[in-house]
């Protein structure tokens, strides 16, 4: 990084206009005015920096923030938005960051359900990696260096324009950024044949607590190890990715099918629980359950809806199914063959007959909604079913989805990678509840649900922990008092629940690599002063 004292001209009417912008008596403005002063003497170039007074700012902070519910006009705002263009201006940032004492808040996507990428309860910046988002694909070694800043569905787009029969198994959503998804784990419809986006990450270059770039080779086997599953926002900033590409068919085929409870949708829950996490690693089928109006009167019933992508052709999908999973009831006229970038466009809510373009064009799409996980080791009998359909047809949850394991992700070790939700794991469980704008002034009724949902399927799923899964970010499972500061005992409580046993070495590691937790938010991993006197007297 360079550390030249020439000045760009364009920063600096942006620190004069910054300056000039702050009653000059308050103490911050001082300290902010360093901060922009730092910044500009550690830059060749100028750094796009974006205060609440530039027009800008507004869309800035919005644009890739998903989640309504931290854009409100109490919501805690960033003083400075920086959006770096070269990495040199992410060095740049964390120096000066680290160097004059500010909370710094790192997003690539803004896809995180409780905001810590982008909110914080003390003053601080947001380093926004949109404009980082460089994509080279090389077909012939079949591996793809990625930026942070980059979406999975320019990921798809770029590999799909090269290459017919390559692809790489990530997210559902086409608008989730890399850098929080592959640091958590990354999973999609190729995951039982696959394994996560995580799996499949082989170097990554990344920037420090001391502002240095490391590749694998530089950083370490042990923070390589942490940043593929151990959470975004604790080791560094990760700039950009190096992942493998895997094989795809020139031709997948899907299939949807619904059913209701008088249409068997009980048995057919409970068949799917023995029988998905068993199928040929190719095939993965989601289960979906809401509710339906089940007569003209208006009365309710569950619906389950299982949609599934199969890596081959319609007819050996069909001899699959009719052997294994006869009770569906699948027909030839269900199953539709199709190209692997349609299948992403098809499961993310996007007509398979538009142009791939879309994949590079599309808005962060904006919600109100909650999120939880679970996941399950054991099958749950119809008679549980039953009493779960109750709960929810009582409460009216939005609803539930089972994403099933297996395959390739019980062939892979719990201490292979932080994320431990390996072998042993028949699928996961993602809670959803969602409303409108109109319906904030009630917003509690929702979170209050979606809660009494989750403690009544305690009997059902993992304990001791009870897991969850680490990039459904969830502040009930626990945070940090002020400003991301946790001791041991309080990151143990959620710790554990994301990483299992794999939470203790992700604390070596940060005290190892960020002595002084500057990466840090609400449920990061702590940086622990035994553990930093341990590695100074064993280095």
């Amino acid at each position: 990084m360079s550390t030249t004292s020439v000045r760009s001209p364009v920063l600096l009417i942006l620190i004069s206009f910054f300056l000039l912008a702050i009653p000059m008596g308050a103490s911050s403005s001082t300290h902010h005015g360093d901060f922009l002063k730092c910044l500009s003497d550690h830059s060749n170039t100028s750094i796009p920096i974006y205060t609440p007074q530039n027009s800008k700012y507004s869309f800035i902070l919005q644009s890739t923030l998903a989640s309504l519910r931290f854009n409100t006009s109490t919501t805690p705002k960033p003083f400075l938005i920086l959006t770096p263009l070269t990495e040199s201006h992410v060095q740049t940032a964390v120096v000066c960051s680290k160097k004059h004492g500010i909370q710094i808040k790192v997003r690539s996507g803004g896809h995180d359900f409780e905001g810590l990428s982008y909110i914080s309860d003390v003053p601080f910046i947001i380093v926004d990696l949109f404009n980082l988002k460089k994509i080279d694909v090389d077909v012939n070694s079949k591996v793809a260096w990625v930026q942070s800043g980059a979406t999975t569905g320019e990921v798809y787009y770029t590999i799909a324009k090269k290459s017919k029969t390559l692809g790489f198994p990530a997210a559902i959503c086409t608008t989730v950024g890399v850098g929080g998804h592959f640091s958590g784990g990354g999973y999609g419809f190729m995951l039982r044949k696959y394994g996560t986006a995580a799996d499949n990450v082989i170097d990554a270059r990344i920037v420090d607590a001391h502002g240095k770039i490391l590749n694998r080779k530089s950083m370490g086997k042990g923070l390589f190890w942490a940043i593929r599953g151990g959470g975004g926002g604790s080791f560094g900033i990760v700039i950009s990715w190096k992942i493998k590409l895997v094989t795809v068919p020139p031709v997948v085929t899907v299939f949807s099918v619904s059913k209701t409870l008088a249409e068997g949708a009980t048995s057919l829950v409970h068949k799917w629980q023995q029988a998905a996490h068993k199928l040929p690693h190719e095939l993965f089928i989601m289960l979906g359950l809401g509710i339906v109006d089940a007569t003209p009167k208006g009365e309710k019933t569950i619906i389950a809806t299982f949609d599934s992508m199969y890596l081959g052709d319609a007819k050996k999908l069909q001899t699959i199914m009719q052997a294994r999973f006869p009770e569906l009831g699948l027909e030839s006229k269900d199953y539709t063959e199709m190209s692997w970038i349609q299948s992403v466009l098809l499961f993310d809510g996007i007509p398979t007959n538009s142009s791939i373009d879309v994949l590079v064009s599309r808005p962060q799409p904006k919600s109100l909604a909650k999120v939880k996980s679970d996941y399950v080791k054991q099958v749950i009998p119809p008679i549980e079913l039953e009493n779960i359909w109750k709960r929810i047809l009582k409460d009216e949850q939005t609803g539930m989805m089972f994403m099933p394991y297996g395959g390739k992700m019980s062939e892979i070790a719990e201490t292979e990678t932080p994320f431990p939700h390996r072998n042993g794991t028949l699928f996961k469980i993602i809670y959803l509840v969602y409303w409108t704008e109109e319906q904030v002034g009630i917003s509690k009724k929702y979170l209050n649900q979606i809660k009494r949902m989750y403690e009544f399927m305690t009997p059902y799923v993992t304990k001791s922990p009870r897991e969850a899964y680490a990039n459904y970010r969830d502040l009930d499972l626990g945070q940090t008092s002020k400003n991301g500061t946790a001791s041991y005992a309080q990151a143990k409580v959620w710790g554990s629940k994301y990483f299992k046993g794999n939470f203790d070495k992700l604390v070596y590691v940060k005290s190892k690599v960020d002595p002084d937790n500057f990466f840090r938010n609400e449920q990061s991993i702590p940086s622990i002063p035994i553990f930093r006197e341990y590695f100074n007297t064993t280095s």
